[in-house]
C-alpha cells in the first residue's frame, strides 16, 4: 500500500505542475529573438504542454568471484537484484518544464521503498534567465570523470559495481538554480542548497569502508588501555564507577554497543546551507569557466574526544564527526589541439585551519585535473584523466588518528582514470575497458565490458577486478571482484 500511495502522490504533484507550466506570462525562452506571448503559437504551446514518458527496464545477474572460490557455500550465494528500472516524466510548455525521474528497484526484505525519486524539479524561463527549483543533479567543471570542480552533488558509494555511470551515482539535492545566458556562448549560474548531505557509504557488508570500522576499534582499544591502567591511578582522581567491578562491566558494554552511524551530525538545516556562482564563456576555440563555492566537504573529518579525561569521565569517549566548511575558488579550460580534446581544472580549497594544527579540520588544499580524449588508430578511442589533491601545511598534521583526522593521509592523493574503447559491426558492438589507479595507495579497479546495442535494446557482459595494496581506498575491496550480465531496454 505504501508503494501505491507514493506513486499516487507523485502523479498528483506532476498533474499539478502541468497547468502551472501552461500559464502565460513567464517569459520568452532562451532564444535571442523575443517571442510575442500573445501569439497563437505561443498560446497554443502554453495551453497544451507536451508530455513525454520514457525510461528503462533492465534485468541483471551479478556474482562476486570470491563467493565461488573453493570452500564457499554456493547454495548461499546471492546474484543480486534481478530487476532495475527507471521511469521518467517530463512536461514541456512554452515557458516551463516539469521533470520527475524515478528509480525502480525491488526490496525483498521491506527495508526501503522500491520507488526512489531520482530527480524532481520545475524549470521556468524568463527570457535569457531560467530558474529551477527541486531535487536536481548538476555537473560543474569540464572533467569527464569526477573532477575537483564538480562539488554540488554528493555520490553514493554503497555499491561500486557501476562505477562507470557518474550521473547514476550522484545524489540529487534540493536546490534553487538560476542560469542567465549572455549571448550564445556565455552563461552565469548560481546555486543555493538549503541543507547538506555527505557521500553515502555502506555501514556494514562488503562495501563498508575500512575507515568506518577503524574508529569503533580505536575507541575499544582506548577503553581497554584505560581500564588496564586503573590500578596505577590514584583512587582520588578516578570516577567512582572505575572502582566498581559491576560498573566496569557496564562501561565495556556501553562501548561494545556504540553505533558510529548514529553519531553523525544532523545536517538537514540552514546551518549547513551551501551556495555557489559559476561563469563560463568561449574565446576563439577555447572554453573556460570560473567558479566560487561555499559549502562542506562530502567526507567527514573524524577524531576521538574524551580519551584524555577517561579516568574522570569513563563514558565520555566519543567520535567527533564534522563536515568541515570550506571555500572553493576554481577555474577550468577546454580546447581541441591537434585532435586532442583537452580539459583541465584547478581549485583552491580554503578551510578554517589556516595554521594546519587543528586536527578536527582538514588542512587547506590545492586540487587539479588534466585529461584528454582522442581517436588514436583503427577507430580506438582513448580517454585519460589525472586528478590530484595536494594538502598544504602537511608538516603540521599530527601522527595520531585519534586526534588528527588527516594523521593517516599522505601529502598528495593522485588518481588516474583511463577508458579505451573500440566499436565493431557498424557500431553495434563495443569493447570498452575502464581503469582506475590510485598512485600513492598502489591499488586499482579495472572494469572490462562488452556491449551489444540494437536500437533501444542492449546486452552487456562486464566484470570488475579490484586489487593492489589492501590499505588503499580501492585495494581494501580486493575480495569484491565481480562478474555481471545485463540486458536492458530503453523506451
Amino acid at each position: 500500500m505504501k508503494k501505491f500511495a507514493l506513486i499516487s502522490v507523485l502523479f498528483g504533484v506532476f498533474n499539478t505542475l502541468l497547468p502551472l507550466s501552461g500559464q502565460d506570462g513567464f517569459g520568452f525562452g532562451f532564444s535571442e529573438t523575443e517571442s510575442d506571448p500573445s501569439s497563437d503559437s505561443a498560446s497554443s504551446a502554453g495551453a497544451n504542454p507536451s508530455v513525454k514518458i520514457s525510461g528503462e527496464a533492465a534485468a541483471q545477474l551479478l556474482g562476486y568471484i570470491d563467493d565461488f572460490s573453493s570452500g564457499s557455500k554456493i547454495k548461499e550465494t546471492s546474484l543480486g537484484d534481478v530487476f532495475r528500472g527507471k521511469l521518467n516524466f517530463a512536461a514541456s510548455a512554452f515557458n516551463a518544464d516539469a521533470v520527475i525521474n524515478l528509480k525502480l528497484a525491488p526490496v525483498f526484505d521491506g527495508s526501503a521503498s522500491p520507488v526512489v525519486i531520482n530527480e524532481a524539479y520545475l524549470q521556468a524561463y524568463f527570457g535569457s534567465l531560467s530558474i529551477t527549483g527541486g531535487l536536481r543533479k548538476l555537473t560543474w567543471g569540464k572533467a569527464d570523470s569526477l573532477g575537483p570542480l564538480d562539488v554540488v552533488n554528493p555520490l553514493d558509494y554503497r555499491d561500486l559495481t557501476d562505477m562507470t555511470n557518474l550521473m547514476d551515482r550522484k545524489l540529487a539535492r534540493p536546490m534553487i538554480h538560476a542560469s542567465y545566458r549572455i549571448g550564445s556562448f556565455t552563461k552565469l549560474e548560481g546555486v543555493f542548497i538549503p541543507w547538506f548531505e555527505g557521500h553515502r557509504f555502506a555501514d556494514a557488508g562488503r562495501w563498508a569502508p575500512s575507515q568506518i570500522a577503524a574508529y569503533p576499534i580505536l575507541i575499544e582499544n582506548a577503553v581497554s588501555a584505560g581500564l588496564q591502567a586503573v590500578p596505577n591511578i590514584s583512587p582520588g582522581t578516578l570516577h567512582p564507577d572505575l572502582t566498581n567491578p559491576d560498573k566496569i562491566a557496564a562501561i565495556q558494554q556501553h562501548y561494545g554497543s556504540l553505533n558510529l552511524a548514529s553519531l553523525y551530525p544532523a545536517t538537514a538545516k540552514l546551518e549547513y546551507a551551501q551556495a555557489g556562482l559559476r561563469f563560463t564563456s568561449t574565446i576563439g576555440s577555447s572554453d573556460f569557466g570560473v567558479q566560487y563555492f561555499f559549502g562542506n566537504f562530502f567526507r567527514p573529518a573524524v577524531t576521538i574526544n574524551g580519551i584524555d579525561t577517561f579516568f574522570q569521565n569513563p563514558y565520555g569517549i566519543t567520535p567527533n564527526i564534522l563536515y568541515n566548511r570550506y571555500h572553493q575558488i576554481g577555474v577550468d579550460y577546454a580546447q581541441v589541439i591537434a585532435g586532442f580534446n583537452l580539459r583541465a581544472e584547478l581549485a583552491a580549497h580554503i578551510t578554517s585551519d589556516l595554521s594546519g594544527g587543528d586536527g578536527s579540520v582538514y588542512n587547506p588544499s590545492i586540487a587539479w585535473s588534466l585529461g584528454f580524449d582522442r581517436d588514436i588508430i583503427w577507430g580506438i578511442n582513448l580517454n585519460i584523466q589525472a586528478v590530484e589533491s595536494v594538502r598544504l601545511l602537511y608538516d603540521k598534521i599530527g601522527t595520531d588518528i585519534a586526534y588528527d583526522a588527516e594523521a593517516d593521509a599522505k601529502a598528495t592523493a593522485t588518481r588516474l582514470t583511463g577508458i579505451i574503447s573500440k566499436k565493431f559491426l557498424r557500431d553495434e558492438l563495443e569493447l570498452k575497458v575502464t581503469g582506475l589507479w590510485g598512485v600513492e595507495d598502489g591499488d586499482f579497479f579495472i572494469l572490462p565490458a562488452l556491449i551489444w546495442t540494437k536500437g533501444d535494446l542492449s546486452i552487456e557482459g562486464s566484470a570488475g577486478f579490484l586489487g593492489g595494496k589492501t590499505q588503499g581506498e580501492l585495494g581494501q575491496y580486493h575480495k569484491n571482484s565481480f562478474i555481471k550480465f545485463r540486458i536492458g531496454y530503453r523506451f
